[in-house]
């Protein structure tokens, strides 16, 4: 009949305008991303976080330079200007650690919120809230992102089961991919080169680390993605999407 063709075009081109907010979506976080890894952040503020890694490490388990890698990547190490009030620019996330306030009666946030009150709370830190728990404050954010990675698997290591967290604490896409890559490049060349705030990821080691363990997530997640437009009658995309 007619009217398949016609439904089958008006598919793909709905098809075809989700692809593109992905892509605007993905380039707008890369943009972010980027600023936040080359941003100068005084060396002396970055030093007011060290007892927060330290005492999460302990209490956790999981590596303090993947937290620290995340929280560099997500807010600067809390310089970037909406840290501490309000949401990001998608109006989903808040605070240092970028934590998901607004998916569902029972948010990310809320699952994790409590982890502070495994610790006792330092004396000083760089933001320190009124009330607790809250998402802008850097001890409960901090805290709560260990006992996140540490729940999706991550431990001491930087090694893959660290790799699948930070990929699982993006939300777990093709965007998360490269997400976990530049974190775990990041935390693996602080590891190997001492600790160094303002020192940009190394791309030969975001390269490495993507072969090793994001790649083969990659292929699947594309795989999936064109099995299921097959099954909804769209036609398959000329190229695959873009990791960001």
């Amino acid at each position: 009949s007619r009217s398949a063709p016609r439904a089958t075009t008006a598919a793909n081109r709905r098809l075809g305008a989700e692809e593109q907010a992905l892509r605007t979506a993905q380039d707008a976080w890369e943009r972010i991303f980027r600023h936040n890894d080359a941003a100068h952040v005084p060396a002396e503020w970055v030093a007011g976080f060290y007892g927060l890694y330290a005492l999460a490490q302990k209490t956790f388990g999981v590596n303090w330079l993947l937290l620290a890698s995340i929280h560099r990547q997500e807010t600067a190490f809390s310089t970037a200007g909406s840290t501490y009030h309000g949401l990001n620019w998608v109006h989903c996330c808040a605070g240092p650690m970028q934590f998901n306030v607004t998916n569902g009666v029972i948010s990310t946030w809320d699952k994790y919120k409590l982890a502070y009150r495994l610790a006792s709370r330092p004396a000083g830190y760089p933001h320190e809230t009124e009330h607790h728990p809250s998402v802008y404050d850097d001890f409960d954010a901090i805290m709560a992102a260990a006992s996140m990675l540490r729940s999706d698997g991550a431990g001491a290591g930087l090694d893959q089961a660290a790799w699948n967290a930070a990929y699982l604490y993006y939300g777990g896409s093709l965007e998360g991919v490269d997400y976990a890559n530049e974190v775990l490049a990041r935390a693996i060349g602080w590891s190997q080169h001492g600790f160094s705030a303002n020192t940009p990821v190394d791309r030969s080691l975001v390269e490495s680390v993507h072969a090793a363990w994001g790649e083969p997530v990659r292929r699947e997640l594309v795989k999936e993605q064109r099995e299921a437009d097959e099954a909804a009658g769209h036609e398959p995309a000329t190229t695959a999407p873009v990791a960001r």
